[in-house]
């Protein structure tokens, strides 16, 4: 089966079970659509980057990415630090994200246990020589056709971030 017909398939069952093909919508569990589309064989997962500036510094922006005190405050509900294993929870749905890389107000690079090998998250923090703004570089994974939506995403939660740090 090629990519095409498999995107065409994927999207007469979306009409299909939303109505949106003319006929009565039919019910079927949205976990039985994710599951087809989570694990299409022809799904692209594309690597983003995005820049952020912040006046705060890069060693209390750090801080919010590895200590829960913080991080609660922009990005999750809940969060257990275990070692180098970090344990996120959104109304009550829990991710669990390692540590690979780390270095002390510079970076975080976290692997989420079910990702693909390869894919992290990464916030990278430098500052500028010339304007001595704070830079965060962010790297995030996602699905070829989520780039739109996981950008609005983590700008959303930088808003947050920045109100957060003061700016």
């Amino acid at each position: 089966m090629d990519k095409s017909f498999f995107s065409f398939l994927l999207r007469l069952v979306h009409q299909i079970f939303t109505g949106s093909a003319g006929l009565p919508a039919k019910q079927l569990p949205l976990t039985l659509i994710g599951h087809l589309i989570i694990n299409s064989p022809f799904m692209d997962r594309v690597k983003i980057n995005l820049e952020f500036i912040f006046r705060a510094s890069p060693s209390i922006l750090f801080q919010f990415f590895t200590t829960p005190s913080c991080l609660i405050r922009w990005f999750c509900d809940e969060v257990d630090i275990s070692d180098n294993v970090y344990t996120f929870a959104w109304s009550g749905s829990e991710e669990v994200a390692e540590v690979i890389d780390e270095v002390e107000d510079e970076l975080i690079r976290f692997h989420w246990e079910d990702s693909e090998e390869g894919e992290f998250l990464e916030f990278h923090i430098s500052r500028s020589p010339v304007t001595a703004e704070t830079i965060l570089l962010l790297s995030d994974f996602c699905d070829d056709d989520e780039v739109s939506d996981q950008t609005q995403y983590w700008e959303s939660l930088m808003d947050k971030l920045r109100k957060e740090t003061g700016g």
